[in-house]
């Protein structure tokens, strides 16, 4: 069967399995979830059918509760229902999801992972929120990349259906829901050979009806509500066996093979890490890197949290393990252990208790947090946690990834340690929101991936301020499919979209030797070396850098493109980069302009052509002399900030929040007021003036 492949990134891929599935979606926008209701309205719009031949029903409701409640209606009305959600809008969905389990209805949500609001809110990933609802009844299956996305949500779909047990399909919030990645799409063919019609039969008649009436949604006394709940204990423990022959069946399908517990690594390890989610697909490139160079240590990935089939996971461990790490996304203040560690505890315990443990001996286990609020997980924090293990008495209740001056429970590592292949292009590019950076990055990375054999990664770092602030694109193209999932510490190629970002940035931080940089200046490739930063100058020696300049807002300007420089940043980095052969990547840059565009009319499509042949005349590469200037970053803060402001914010402002430690921050999340005045940005290229002559009031 012929395959094809597509770039997108995760939400598309939950979406398309979703939408094709669905009869009733109830949706309510929750970053980062909103995308896929988005697609799904739009697909409905459009007039796109389900496997079953209609359009889905697409309807915005007013709250997730409201949504939630939507959904219950509709499933007890027989209708194949889904909704997609995260966060505060998953723990607004919890009265409806326990009724939903409670009455056995088999549904799929689909889940962007992130953080809870407590002290503070954060629209960023991690399992707080999916960890909030495990007692709800609903079977929990991770996706580590944006392909197990798209095929957990089928698995899940099949699931449910034969089941009775309703699922979540999770994702990583940003890290995978907005990552863009070259994947196999599954067909209507192959979602269709995967859904049992007779099972889609016996839910439609479950549901309520006048023409076989029954009473659902009872109340119970103390005498039978036990026993009721506990009625449906046979459901659950056989929900394993049916996910993973749901799992046996896509793997004949398709090619890829899933387990309940997928071990990688040394088959006699005796350092294993437990993980679920993107840090297991990281954790893997680490481990394999390390193996190779005479480690033996393995990795746990676990697929299907809930219901957890203790057995399957300990079986799936080597019985050389001595250690065992187990990571969790999520922090549960006063608990004896986070959930998955607690669980790993518990069934680490149950099955040398039972004997059927691989082991006889009980390993030491211990257990952390990582990549709160999406905190980068890195090949650096894995091999430290390695490190970490082969110590007789390792660290428990360990985190990664901060500098808990606290507590002390933070671990040690090199963050020079790259586990990145030499034959992968890897790309970092520094734009403000809303200035069209992002979309001419996730253009460029589906010219990559579908226009050539290569494979392609996008992942775009938004700042929570949007429109305006600073977005950073990690961009990777290679030989092999990409899995590293985790930002671009070691970049050949920086593109610096505002010169503005130059004094107060670290924007070669990154840079590894002999990497291009492109700078969109409006000092000419002669004048530019005086108007740059001492520290970015001696970069670019010490590195021996090369260096581009482009006056892209003048390009813009002369070609009618207005503010909008993406498609000639695009085009210089094209140019200049080496991914492609020029001509071909200028012919695939008008294609993809066409298609972006087209539906705006041939004018807009002709200002982009004309941008992009400008832009080539445009393109200079700038000299570099030996002697270096005076001119320094500018201070985040003036002196006359508060020592607050100067401890905290400005390193926050400055890029630098990450190196703050745990002592810095603010107990309760009480932060003193007025502190915006000290934030000004000043990266605009103009700024406006009033005209008091010309406002109408």
């Amino acid at each position: 069967m012929s395959r094809t492949y597509v770039t997108i990134d995760g939400t598309e891929a939950a979406a398309h399995v979703a939408f094709r599935t669905s009869e009733v979606i109830a949706i309510y926008p929750i970053t980062p979830s909103t995308a896929m209701g988005e697609l799904s309205d739009a697909w409905a719009a459009a007039g796109k059918k389900n496997i079953f031949g209609s359009v889905p029903i697409v309807q915005e409701m007013q709250s997730e509760g409201g949504a939630a409640g939507a959904c219950h209606g509709a499933l007890q009305a027989g209708a194949l229902t889904t909704s997609f959600t995260a966060s505060q809008g998953l723990l607004l969905m919890i009265p409806n999801m326990y009724k939903i389990a409670g009455e056995l209805t088999s549904t799929v949500f689909h889940i962007t992972a992130r953080a809870i609001a407590t002290h503070a809110l954060s629209i960023f990933g991690d399992h707080s929120d999916v960890m909030a609802v495990r007692q709800c009844g609903w079977g929990m299956l991770f996706g580590n990349n944006v392909q197990e996305v798209m095929d957990m949500a089928l698995i899940a779909t099949t699931s449910t259906l034969e089941s009775r047990v309703p699922f979540l399909n999770i994702m990583d919030g940003f890290r995978t829901s907005h990552e863009v990645l070259k994947v196999e799409m599954l067909s209507d063919d192959d979602i269709r050979s995967m859904i049992d019609m007779d099972l889609v039969g016996d839910h439609r008649k479950r549901a309520l009806s006048p023409d076989h009436p029954v009473i659902r949604g009872t109340a119970q006394n103390p005498d039978v509500f036990f026993q009721a709940r506990e009625a449906a204990s046979p459901f659950y423990a056989a929900t394993p066996g049916i996910v993973q022959k749901a799992m046996d069946r896509f793997a004949a399908l398709t090619g890829r093979s899933y387990h309940l517990f997928d071990y990688v690594g040394a088959p006699d390890a005796e350092r294993v890490i437990i993980a679920m989610g993107s840090a297991a697909t990281t954790t893997e490139e680490t481990v394999h890197y390390l193996n190779e160079g005479g480690a033996k240590v393995g990795l746990l990935k676990v697929r299907l949290f809930r219901p957890l089939d203790i057995n399957a996971l300990v079986s799936a461990l080597p019985a050389t393990v001595k250690t065992i790490a187990v990571l969790d996304r999520t922090k549960e203040p006063g608990s004896s252990g986070e959930p998955l560690y607690q669980d790993v505890v518990t069934a680490v315990a149950e099955t040398l208790s039972a004997g059927t443990a691989p082991f006889k001996t009980f390993p030491k286990i211990i257990g952390g947090r990582y990549g709160l609020s999406s905190k980068e997980y890195t090949p650096a924090m894995v091999k430290g946690l390695v490190d970490e293990m082969a110590k007789p008495e390792p660290k428990n209740h360990f985190t990664l990834g901060i500098n808990d001056d606290v507590s002390h429970s933070s671990l040690d590592y090199d963050p020079s340690f790259s586990t990145e292949p030499d034959d992968v292009v890897r790309a970092v590019f520094w734009g403000l929101g809303s200035d069209g950076t992002v979309g001419a990055n996730k253009n460029s990375v589906k010219i990559i991936g579908e226009e050539t054999t290569n494979a392609a990664q996008g992942y775009f770092v938004y700042d929570s301020k949007k429109s305006g602030s600073i977005t950073t694109s990690h961009l990777r193209f290679g030989p092999r499919p990409i899995h590293s999932s985790y930002l671009i510490t070691s970049a050949n190629f920086i593109g610096i979209h505002q010169f503005g970002f130059l004094e107060r940035y670290p924007v070669l931080e990154t840079a590894a030797p002999g990497a291009v940089v492109l700078l969109n200046s409006h000092f000419s490739k002669d004048e530019v070396w005086d108007h740059l930063p001492k520290s970015f100058q001696q970069t670019v020696q010490a590195r021996n850098l090369k260096l581009y300049v482009i006056d892209a807002y003048d390009v813009a300007k002369a070609t009618g493109m207005g503010v909008r420089i993406n498609t000639i940043m695009q085009t210089a980095f094209f140019a200049i980069s080496g991914v492609l052969p020029r001509d071909e990547a200028i012919a695939q840059i008008k294609y993809a302009i066409k298609k972006t565009y087209g539906k705006r009319g041939d004018a807009v499509v002709q200002k982009n052509n004309a941008a992009v042949d400008t832009a080539l005349a445009h393109l200079h590469e700038a000299t570099v002399p030996g002697r270096s200037g005076e001119i320094r970053l500018a201070a985040a803060v003036p002196d006359s900030a508060p020592e607050f402001v100067k401890k905290v914010t400005a390193e926050i402002i400055a890029n630098r929040g990450n190196e703050l430690p745990v002592s810095a921050m603010p107990v309760d999340g009480t932060f003193p007021t007025a502190t915006t005045q000290w934030e000004k940005r000043n990266i605009a290229l103009e700024a406006p003036v009033w005209d008091p002559d010309t406002c109408i009031q």
